[in-house]
């Protein structure tokens, strides 16, 4: 017989909301492993240091996203599978999507 995890996996708060995730079904996504690389991202500041290190010649005046979530969203959309940037349209209503390229 198989021994399955019963423990409950607690990630970082994101703003207001725990986010956890436990092994008894209910709401699934196979997308999940975005929490990993948030929480590596956190630990590592990767995204971050590449951040600062690339000029963003934009003009502030009609920036709608700042340049870290645009680098995060690439970043784990790639780690994820997504290697397309026409994903983003379908990923950007995915409140995972959201929760990991938001502001650590």
């Amino acid at each position: 017989m198989t021994d399955c995890n019963k423990n409950l996996v607690v990630f970082s708060n994101l703003r207001r909301k725990q986010i956890a995730a436990d092994f008894q079904g209910g709401a699934i996504t196979s997308d999940a492993g975005a929490l990993l690389l948030r929480e590596a991202d956190k630990q590592l500041d990767l995204t971050d240091a590449l951040n600062k290190v690339i000029p963003d010649p934009r003009d502030p005046r009609y920036i709608v996203h700042d340049q870290i979530t645009l680098l995060r969203q690439r970043i784990f959309a790639l780690a994820m599978g997504y290697e397309d940037v026409n994903d983003q349209q379908t990923l950007r209503d995915d409140p995972l999507m959201q929760g990991c390229t938001s502001a650590l």
